[in-house]
């Protein structure tokens, strides 16, 4: 696995959009105020040609200018490190676009960012054996006050940490709006981890695992299965005597469309070698399906593997988010309500 290097004091940050661009608000405000911020801290700035736009069906612009934009950025050494600026809905549709070959010849950089862009951080791990980060998208980084999430994301970046912790507390409703672009997070609910397993002491609350992390959100990563950028056999066959941590969570799905989603990667053969499962607080968080819930969705299909399945963790779609290193060796430690996460 190819791990980047690290976002060097007073290096280049560049901002891409292979998903949403930053066009309305509260987006554009918060890319611009970002950039702002990274520039005090003594970084320099570099915005891709499509970051300010809207031009695209459910991307910042066109499918292949998209891709140009990507291979421009991850195919050659314009940056430091890349964060993307939003998720969005059609991601999907610039892979075509974008040249994996000339990636995974080119000297890896750091990219960031999650929800649609799993396209990219489930990809260039399992497609480029690059490593990428899973964490808040540009203008997160914008907001008025850093929660120490993004301190955590940001630290990654540069190397000033390689472990990282949940978080007390997590926003259930945003308090960011269109008058308000840059409000921090409105932490309000407490963390509470669900631990399911077959080990009385693993759900006592005492887990530790060791593995390889891959993962990242459900809405994409059901729609790469079987399609010609599903590599997922191949990278479990390379990586088994790691053994694989997957980490999921979702955004538009429901309860029913989580269980399917498990029940079609399990049937793909993604889940061989697993070590354990980390799952995000789903959008969806709370809701009951005709007796279906978050919990038995994704637990009844995952008990078949008897490795402890981690829940309602801080990942995802619902703030704030620990960064995942998606293709790192990791060291999972959890007690009680409490999650350590170490980078090897």
């Amino acid at each position: 696995m190819r791990i980047p290097k690290h976002l060097p004091k007073g290096g280049t940050i560049g901002f891409v959009a292979p998903s949403f661009g930053c066009n309305i608000e509260p987006y554009k405000s918060g890319l611009k105020s970002a950039v702002k911020k990274f520039s005090d801290m003594g970084y320099k700035t570099d915005i891709g040609p499509n970051c300010f736009e809207g031009a695209g069906i459910g991307i910042s612009n066109t499918p292949e200018k998209c891709g140009d934009e990507i291979n421009e950025y991850l195919g050659g050494s314009k940056t430091d490190a890349i964060i993307s600026c939003g998720g969005g809905e059609l991601m999907c549709e610039v892979l075509d676009y974008i040249d994996f070959d000339k990636i995974k010849k080119a000297e890896p950089t750091w990219y960031m960012g999650f929800s649609d862009n799993t396209n990219l951080t489930f990809l260039l791990p399992t497609i480029c054996d690059t490593a990428a980060i899973y964490a808040p998208c540009a203008p997160a980084f914008g907001m008025k006050k850093w929660h120490k999430s993004l301190y955590d994301a940001f630290n990654i970046l540069t190397g000033e940490t390689d472990e990282i912790s949940g978080y007390d507390m997590w926003e259930k409703e945003s308090l960011k709006t269109e008058e308000n672009p840059l409000e921090p997070y409105n932490v309000t609910e407490k963390r509470e981890l669900k631990i399911f397993s077959h080990n009385e002491k693993e759900k006592s609350g005492e887990v530790t695992i060791d593995g390889r992390l891959i993962g990242g959100c459900l809405d994409c990563l059901r729609n790469l299965t079987g399609t010609i950028y599903d590599r997922v056999c191949d990278f479990n066959e390379k990586y088994k005597d790691d053994g694989i941590i997957w980490f999921l969570e979702s955004c538009e799905l429901n309860n029913m469309d989580m269980r399917r989603a498990i029940w079609q990667l399990e049937h793909a053969g993604w889940f061989e070698y697993v070590k354990g499962f980390l799952i995000g607080r789903p959008l969806y968080f709370g809701h009951d399906d005709f007796g279906l819930n978050q919990y038995n969705a994704i637990y009844d299909i995952l008990e078949e593997f008897d490795v402890p399945v981690i829940m309602d963790l801080d990942i995802g779609h619902l703030p704030p988010m620990m960064p995942m290193v998606s293709g790192a060796k990791a060291h999972v430690e959890v007690k009680g309500n409490d999650i350590r996460i170490k980078y090897k």
